[in-house]
């Protein structure tokens, strides 16, 4: 393949992922108009949010597993136009359930397009570059997920909800031409090529070990925004919009380690730079279990997330590169499916740690919700020491497999 053709392929596979994250965000910012158009309460309009994420969680191994049958770039394309029928779905919707109705189905876009973004990049470019697409497709995550109220609020100013919606179809289109133009054409399938069972890449033990890595560390960095905002608001006192400016730091610094992550993973081997996102992980939960002020909590914030995109575009890499070409898309749907499952595993477990150090938060002392900071990321600290030990005796059996060659 072309340099230019596989510059243009992997393109569409960023913008795939970039919309993918931006739709997960940008609605959020546009809640209370929502509420306030179509004369409902938080908790229904809420759904706005819930069913997209829920409708990705649901869909996205199944679309990658039809990706292998059916061909992945076919359904990238599919996704994508799914995705850009949604937004203006979203965009004209004359009443509420409509507008949760289109959010479901630009969900089921979206998981396409995560699942084939990530599939396709061992078809896309040359295995010697397979790190840094990686850490470019974090990056793209990151970015778009980080954008996504301060494009949101933008558009919501300026145009009203709608705009919010509105804004993914162009996107849409554009990555549905590049895709269509410079993606390689899907390879014929036989049968035995997409055999087996939903669930048979899972006999690999390497993937195992990626896969519960990958449910571990992202559970760890759901606490950053589930207690974040606590501690930054309510013991340290900071304003909304200065709260708003230290959660941007954990975003702003996965957009820029991505890239960088991704080169070294190339550079240096993904079991070894694994192993260094890991401990870098480490070292900054450890300093955010001992964090002191604003400055001690960014300074820990900034390892912990740098730690993330290392470990993110070295374990995403050697996952994706230790499966056969016919599970790429099935493989790349778990690993989502991880994420997402280790999102809500953190949102809801190293929560209740949360609560149970603080039990009172809205009336709790400064030194209540530090302690329960603390407390919080002493729980995570485990959560990365067995993805570590995961990741150790995986690294071992590799090099004992590779010394018995």
């Amino acid at each position: 393949m072309h340099t230019s053709s596989s510059r243009a392929g992997l393109a569409s596979l960023s913008l795939s992922m970039l919309l993918a994250a931006l739709g997960t965000s940008i609605a959020n910012v546009g809640l209370p108009s929502l509420a306030q158009g179509f004369n409902a309460s938080f908790h229904a309009v809420q759904w706005v949010v819930l069913t997209y994420l829920l409708a990705i969680t649901a869909v996205i191994v199944t679309a990658g597993r039809l990706g292998d049958r059916l061909g992945r770039r076919r359904l990238l394309l599919v996704g994508l136009l799914v995705f850009t029928l949604a937004c203006g779905l979203c965009g004209i919707a004359p009443s509420l359930g409509w507008l949760i109705g289109a959010r479901v189905l630009q969900g089921v876009g979206a998981a396409s397009m995560m699942a084939m973004a990530l599939g396709m990049v061992g078809d896309t470019v040359s295995k010697e570059r397979t790190g840094r697409a990686m850490g470019l497709l974090g990056t793209l995550s990151a970015v778009g997920t980080a954008m996504g109220p301060s494009l949101g609020g933008l558009l919501l100013s300026a145009w009203g909800w709608r705009a919010l919606f509105l804004v993914g179809a162009p996107l849409g289109l554009l990555a549905a031409v590049l895709a269509a133009r410079y993606l390689p054409a899907d390879q014929p399938r036989t049968t035995s090529d997409a055999g087996g069972s939903l669930w048979s890449p899972l006999r690999q033990a390497s993937l195992r070990a990626g896969l519960t890595m990958s449910a571990l560390v992202a559970a760890v960095m759901m606490a950053t925004f589930v207690v974040g905002p606590f501690y930054l608001s309510r013991s340290l006192g900071l304003a909304p919009e200065w709260m708003g400016l230290a959660m941007a730091v954990g975003p702003c610094v996965a957009a820029f380690t991505g890239i960088p992550a991704g080169r070294l993973t190339d550079r240096l081997g993904s079991h070894h730079m694994t192993l260094a996102g890991l401990s870098a992980m480490l070292c900054g939960a450890l300093l955010l279990a001992l964090a002191s002020g604003l400055i001690a909590y960014l300074g820990a914030l900034v390892i912990l997330t740098a730690g993330y995109s290392q470990f993110q575009a070295a374990n995403n890499t050697a996952v994706m590169q230790d499966v056969g070409g016919a599970h790429r898309g099935t493989v790349a749907g778990l690993l989502n499916l991880s994420r997402n499952l280790g999102l809500i595993f953190g949102a809801s477990i190293l929560g209740a740690v949360f609560a149970w150090a603080t039990p009172d938060v809205t009336h709790a002392s400064a030194q209540s919700v530090a302690n329960g900071l603390h407390q919080t990321f002493t729980a995570a600290l485990a959560l990365i020491l067995l993805a570590t030990a995961i990741a150790w005796g995986h690294s071992n059996r590799v090099n004992v497999e590779q010394n018995a060659r």
